[in-house]
């Protein structure tokens, strides 16, 4: 079969201003929960798009491990080629791509460094295969093998096999602080709802007092 043959009808739901809640944080928390309850495999995985010195964009899948009014938080290496993207240009994209629903979710804005309490407190509280794996993975360098990050690996687990694991110096976590949300909703005949909620106030990043200018999309 041909991919231009490859096609189907968009007859999940529909999307109006009316059923929009004021606040993208309170309908991105509605959109989750419904994710999450009808049994999206990886629900909080998104695509994350940087963009180096040169202007080369690129993404990967990361996973969403908390969300307020503030933004999006996600942890990584920070020798990673994403966080030193970051470093380099803090403005990012989010994508949710929850497709069983006709669903996507996408967030504009900047990265901003956790707290050393914060990534502290999410790093202890991960299961210690993954401890393990934070510090045996230096992310996005060049490796020989597969065999030498299992060697790594082993050697770290009998390493720590008696204490606590520490927090590395190379990993942490980010904000995603957005300064535009978008909610699309896949409509009938490719007549798609989609929303877009920017920011409009001069709030400082809290979330708390600022405002939301509310807008339809042509799909």
């Amino acid at each position: 079969m041909s991919l231009e043959d490859n096609r189907r009808e968009y007859d999940y739901g529909t999307l109006t201003r009316e059923s929009l809640c004021d606040s993208p944080f309170d309908q991105f928390d509605l959109w989750m929960k419904q994710a999450i309850e009808a049994g999206i495999q990886d629900p909080t995985a998104m695509s994350l798009a940087t963009v180096s010195a040169e202007g080369k964009p690129w993404q990967r899948m990361v996973l969403l491990k908390d969300f307020d009014q503030r933004g999006f938080v996600f942890y990584t290496n920070l020798g990673s080629r994403k966080a030193k993207e970051i470093a380099g240009n803090t403005q990012v994209s989010l994508h949710f791509p929850w497709l069983q629903l006709d669903r996507q979710v996408i967030v504009g804005g900047r990265a901003e460094r956790l707290s050393k309490a914060q990534e502290m407190k999410y790093f202890l509280s991960r299961p210690k295969p993954s401890q393990l794996a934070a510090w045996a993975s230096k992310q996005s360098s060049r490796i020989n093998s597969r065999q030498a990050l299992e060697t790594q690996f082993a050697q770290l687990k009998e390493k720590f096999a008696n204490g606590e694991i520490p927090l590395p110096d190379f990993w942490g976590g980010f904000r995603v602080v957005p300064e535009e949300i978008e909610f699309w909703q896949g409509g009938e005949m490719r007549l798609h709802d989609r929303f877009t909620y920017l920011r409009v106030s001069d709030g400082d990043g809290s979330g708390d007092g600022d405002n939301w200018s509310i807008s339809r999309l042509s799909p």
